[in-house]
């Protein structure tokens, strides 16, 4: 009897050592569930390019309610020699990967961009497109200061902004190279990252291009400093303070400013480049909390995706510097791992920019530098690897 006491109050000092230790407190820790995120496995075979053609630098993908993905390339950056195989800017493929139709370039109507960026599908299938050619002043090379919205089929529905435009954080009517578009269903309402010029989320009527409303980092009014290189040939901007100087960030956007999703409970997640995170705020520009991705690597926060579970557990970001893609879990902006590496194989990634999901699970990868696309199935929930 007494030999039984002493151990259990043995026991019982242990686990008052170890609620201490762990919690400090005299309660016992709780038992920690496994962390769980979707795995993915890379598809080689996709997508299947007829007619021989090549792509130039891939900006885009994005996912239609149909489950079809688009992608929007930079034709014109090809060498001469291979122009003449190029193509068209704008492709659908279906989730398989057999293609479906291609389009765009200039037309009637509206500016086609000098340098094609963003690509989104809304919730009514529309397609929006955005550029981010740079200041220059030339016939040959003006300034993407707008945003263009077609229907699936290509015919033009609207443009915001126009061709080499006055741009500025406080212009209401054009963008500065805006970047991406992302449309919310119960406002019908565009949100929109511009971008490489300017510094701020502006939100515009889908249908008509009506300005809304507009903010700048932590829902703080937009800067009013001049637009950044801004033009070509400027002298790079100042790096920005350390994190131990400066732990929440600058209290502005860099630029770009390159991003933006809006969830289906009414937040917006902005990636906020070259400060290296991701943004939260209401839909009516109120900031909620931020998550830094590789924050010692720079500019790493390039695209942004959601799981397609119904609560969206999961936010996809896309690193451009490691590179990789970051899954985050969205609600607590936990980062959980992250998969890919730097390379040209199946499954690397080089100039990885933007990103997208559809409704099984899969990812789609769009690569400025490796001048591809490439889809992640989705493999399931289980323990993500160290």
């Amino acid at each position: 009897m007494i030999r039984n006491n002493l151990t259990m109050t043995l026991v019982g000092a242990l686990t008052v050592v170890c609620g201490l230790t762990e919690h400090g407190s005299t309660q016992a820790p709780a038992k920690q569930s496994p962390r769980q995120a979707p795995i993915f496995q890379v598809d080689s075979t996709w997508p299947k390019l007829p007619n021989n053609w090549i792509l130039g630098p891939v900006s885009s993908v994005a996912v239609g309610p149909d489950d079809h993905v688009w992608i929007v390339h930079r034709p014109r950056n090809l060498s001469k020699a291979k122009r003449a195989q190029a193509a068209p800017p704008v492709l659908e493929f279906d989730s398989a990967g057999k293609f479906v139709r291609a389009w765009g370039g200039e037309g009637k109507g509206y500016d086609w961009p000098s340098t094609e960026h963003g690509i989104s599908i809304d919730y009514k299938g529309h397609v929006w497109i955005t550029g981010s050619n740079p200041s220059g002043g030339s016939a040959d090379a003006p300034t993407d200061n707008m945003l263009l919205g077609f229907t699936k089929a290509g015919k033009f529905l609207l443009q915001i902004g126009g061709r080499n435009q006055p741009g500025g954080n406080q212009n209401t009517k054009n963008f500065d190279r805006a970047t991406d578009v992302a449309v919310y269903q119960k406002t019908n309402e565009a949100f929109i990252s511009d971008g490489y010029g300017n510094r701020r989320v502006m939100v515009c009527d889908a249908d008509t291009g009506a300005f809304k409303r507009m903010w700048g980092a932590f829902g703080n009014p937009p800067d009013t400093d001049a637009p950044s290189a801004r033009t070509v040939g400027a002298p790079p901007r100042p790096e920005p303070p350390s994190a131990e100087a400066q732990p929440e960030g600058s209290r502005t956007f860099s630029t770009p400013v390159h991003a933006i999703k809006v969830s289906k409970d009414g937040l917006v997640y902005v990636a906020d480049r070259s400060n290296g995170r991701v943004q939260v705020f209401s839909v009516d520009g109120e900031y909620v909390s931020q998550v830094f991705i590789n924050r010692p690597k720079g500019a790493t926060a390039a695209g942004l995706a959601f799981s397609s579970d119904a609560g969206q557990t999961y936010l996809y970001v896309a690193d451009s510097a490691s590179p990789g893609v970051v899954v985050v879990n969205r609600k607590t902006l936990e980062v959980i791992y992250q998969f890919g590496k730097r390379g040209s194989a199946p499954g690397d990634f080089q100039g990885l920019h933007h990103l997208a999901a559809d409704s099984k699970g899969n990812v789609y990868t769009a690569e400025a530098g490796g001048g591809r696309a490439q889809k992640f199935r989705f493999k399931g929930i289980s323990s993500p690897p160290s």
